[in-house]
């Protein structure tokens, strides 16, 4: 009798100081999302994840990396120049809940009244969004992504290892508990 053999994706790009991160650096868990500011169910899992940091905040730190998906989201790669632009400013995380939270408004114009309405410089920002300032990030990101075997957005990896089950908070609890032993 032979069994399929079983592969765990890990994660190849391991988590430095260069990365946007959220929650207590030295957490038990670290959940590495790989998104795309237009996917519907990066949309999902953020306010999923929103509500898994919210029950372990101790426990759990985020680390959000690029994976905008262009030939399907047309705005994706604007948004990430966006949230980048807005990391440089250290806002990032700010500009992250807008983009999820205004997923439907992200062409040019409503992205800039975003920008406008969290208080970032909308010319400047504008102006690095146009030149592709965090392009050379988010190309990194979408690099260490596929190198890790992301297909898709969202995909998870929860210390290291590929989560490829559901994304509901129970769901997400439960791994979080279980790899905190």
């Amino acid at each position: 009798m032979t069994t399929p053999l079983q592969v765990t994706a890990r994660l190849r790009t391991p988590v430095t100081e260069h990365d946007h991160v959220r929650g207590p650096v030295d957490a038990p868990v670290t959940i590495v999302e790989y998104g795309d500011f237009q996917c519907p169910f990066c949309g999902t899992a953020h306010r999923n994840l929103q509500e898994v940091q919210r029950q372990r905040s101790d426990t759990v730190r985020l680390v959000y990396r690029h994976f905008p998906i262009a030939n399907i989201h047309p705005y994706a790669e604007r948004a990430a120049e966006a949230a980048e632009a807005a990391g440089r400013r250290g806002r990032f995380w700010e500009m992250h809940d807008w983009l999820y939270e205004h997923q439907d408004q992200l062409d040019p114009v409503h992205l800039t009244l975003g920008i406008e309405q969290l208080g970032l410089p909308v010319d400047e920002v504008d102006a690095e969004i146009g030149r592709h300032a965090g392009g050379d990030r988010i190309r990194q990101d979408f690099v260490g992504a596929i190198r890790s075997g992301v297909d898709a957005s969202p995909t998870l990896f929860v210390n290291g290892d590929r989560h490829d089950g559901d994304v509901d908070p129970g769901t997400l609890l439960t791994v979080v508990d279980d790899a905190t032993g």
